[in-house]
């Protein structure tokens, strides 16, 4: 590490672990896994596949340990690996590069859209897991990584102009869902008033 913005303790904690030292290696998990295990269930489409992400991610990142240059925090090294890693965990699965066809880019989305702030951290999380795994994947990467769609294309190996496709329809299938879900409440709420 040539860089200063890593603090003693975690030089040292990096350090016992290129040594091969099981318990800072398990300190180190223990410490970074809660912290990225957000990315992996972002990703994947199921629990079971984000812990095997994850556990696939750490392999990686105690290989590539000795590269981490100190510029920038540990954890986003890290998240960038559990990004990558959720990537590849699909990529060998062919259930990325699902291109659709890059018209309609322009479906205008409102982010103003009130029915979204009523609703908890696991129904948005469960609505992303819901899109199909190209939608679900670009939005991941644009929205909450802020990858750009050259990025994007670049990491999924799909056009510029699909990854805006795709970003702008799983908008629109997130917009409809919420959309159906609070009229779905406001019709139940109707009913409850009139018995």
């Amino acid at each position: 590490m040539r860089n200063s913005y890593v603090s003693e303790d975690l030089k040292e904690l990096i350090e016992k672990c290129l040594e091969n030292d099981r318990t800072s290696q398990y300190r180190f998990y223990e410490y970074y896994s809660t912290r990225v295990f957000g990315v992996c269930l972002r990703y994947a489409k199921n629990f079971a596949d984000a812990e095997d992400i994850l556990q696939e991610g750490f392999v990686k990142a105690f290989k590539y340990l000795q590269d981490y240059s100190g510029k920038g925090s540990m954890e986003s090294w890290i998240r960038r690996i559990m990004v990558t890693t959720s990537l590849n965990y699909y990529k060998k699965k062919n259930m990325l590069n699902k291109d659709v066809d890059p018209e309609n880019t322009n479906i205008l989305i409102n982010k103003d859209y009130e029915g979204l702030s009523d609703m908890s951290h696991e129904e948005i999380l469960e609505l992303i897991r819901e899109l199909p795994y190209g939608y679900q994947t670009v939005f991941n990467l644009s929205t909450i990584e802020g990858y750009s769609h050259k990025e994007i294309s670049e990491i999924m190996q799909i056009s510029v102009n699909t990854s805006k496709s795709q970003l702008s329809r799983a908008k629109q299938v997130l917009r409809n869902k919420i959309e159906s879900i609070f009229k779905l409440e406001e019709n139940l709420l109707a009913i409850a008033a009139l018995a």
